[in-house]
């Protein structure tokens, strides 16, 4: 195609695709790390967020449950009409996405000011009781007040705003963006195996479902909800010829995976007690993924058919993974290496014991002779010590992180 010739809005428009989907896994894999501290610094912050972590078993089922609810969703569109399941699927993404805007503004806010700067703003404590039974914990700075209000405003316009405002590229790409940020901040997999029997299994899922059937692209086409990333195909970001789109399926599995091999490398970098943390296992993932979503975009503009993104997506981000892996002699290391034991690990590696007037880290135990020095000439101050790590530890399950 000659330069005169090429359709540079549709380029953009692919580029901008691209930039959306890259900023997003990279701003969602840094919400996935966990801050480890002491117990005691654990019990004067707010309480950890609770994530959930996919096993290998559950990704073995990912598919299957998947294609059920897919299945489903298509014979729902097909024999009662898609009006009333899109109507109960925007109002379920526009309570969602209060929370989940809100959240965004909040990890957004608590970034730019720094955690230090965070911690100085008073904390406003909401907790409700049942005798002695505590049914609503909630924990939140005075920005977030603030936050969470103004993160409701895209979900109001998105359900119940006028024309010019109503189901817009603007506030579909906000709340998607929110979804996905928030997903990969608390959904994460356990370890490499479970993202290559994830990714694996959703491989097939994907060329089944959409070169297979035609129930993909009849549900994606008929539900009109939140939950894909849009860009238009113009320049001047008119919508006169409408969007490119992404899935935020395609963004949030392969991200996932992305997001594992950062925390990868903040682990490499503590076994090696080192404060400089070398992110090749997350550049290289993340390259890989940007890299196999412009191969789909090629082979979407050159054939002009729609590409099942996964297809090319999956192998991008396992096959970086062996190669890196493999070509810095770590795969041993890095395959049988999981995340949720260090994560239930580490506080016990991190927790600092108090004995003789010194400070132990890790696993570095004090010996017999130092236990019974301690015993016999300081044992008010480590009951005292210990006393006040159980209190704390006991505040900190009463509270709840913004």
């Amino acid at each position: 195609m000659s330069v005169s010739g090429t359709d540079w809005d549709l380029l953009s428009s692919y580029a901008g695709l691209l930039s959306l989907a890259c900023v997003s896994i990279y701003a969602g894999s840094h919400g996935s790390l966990s801050v480890r501290r002491s117990h005691v610094a654990l019990a004067e912050e707010e309480e950890e967020e609770e994530v959930e972590r996919l096993s290998s078993q559950d990704a073995y089922l990912f598919p299957v449950i998947g294609s059920a609810v897919l299945f489903g969703l298509y014979l729902i569109v097909k024999y009662c009409g898609k009006e009333w399941i899109t109507w109960l699927l925007q109002w379920y993404f526009t309570i969602a996405g209060v929370g989940s805007v809100g959240k965004s503004l909040i990890a957004l806010s608590r970034w730019t000011l720094g955690q230090s700067r965070w911690q100085k703003f008073d904390k406003v404590q909401l907790l409700v009781l049942k005798g002695r039974r505590e049914l609503v914990s909630l924990s939140l700075r005075t920005p977030s007040l603030y936050l969470i209000p103004l993160g409701s405003i895209p979900s109001i316009l998105y359900t119940v705003g006028g024309s010019a405002t109503r189901r817009s590229a603007l506030l579909t790409d906000l709340l998607a963006l929110s979804f996905s940020h928030n997903a990969l901040s608390l959904l994460k997999l356990d370890s490499f195996k479970t993202g290559c029997v994830l990714l694996s299994g959703l491989f097939l899922y994907d060329i089944w479902w959409v070169f297979g059937t035609e129930v993909m692209v009849k549900v994606a086409t008929s539900l009109d909800v939140p939950i894909k990333l849009l860009w238009p195909k113009s320049l001047s970001f008119t919508a006169e010829r409408g969007y490119t789109m992404l899935g935020l399926g395609d963004v949030v599995i392969p991200g996932m995976f992305v997001a594992m091999a950062l925390r990868y490398d903040y682990h490499r970098a503590a076994q090696r007690q080192t404060p400089n943390v070398s992110k090749v296992y997350f550049i290289t993932t993340l390259s890989a993924y940007a890299t196999g979503l412009f191969a789909t975009m090629t082979v979407m503009h050159v054939f002009r058919k729609a590409q099942p993104a996964l297809l090319y997506l999956s192998p991008a981000c396992i096959l970086s993974f062996l190669i890196v892996s493999l070509a810095r002699g770590e795969f041993k290391d890095a395959w049988a290496w999981t995340d949720e034991v260090e994560d239930k690990a580490e506080p016990k590696n991190l927790a600092k014991s108090h004995t003789n007037g010194k400070v132990h880290h890790g696993d570095e135990a004090p010996t017999a002779k130092e236990d019974a020095v301690d015993i016999s000439a300081e044992t008010p101050p480590i009951v005292e010590n210990d006393a006040a790590v159980d209190q704390a530890v006991k505040k900190r399950t009463r509270r709840k992180r913004d």
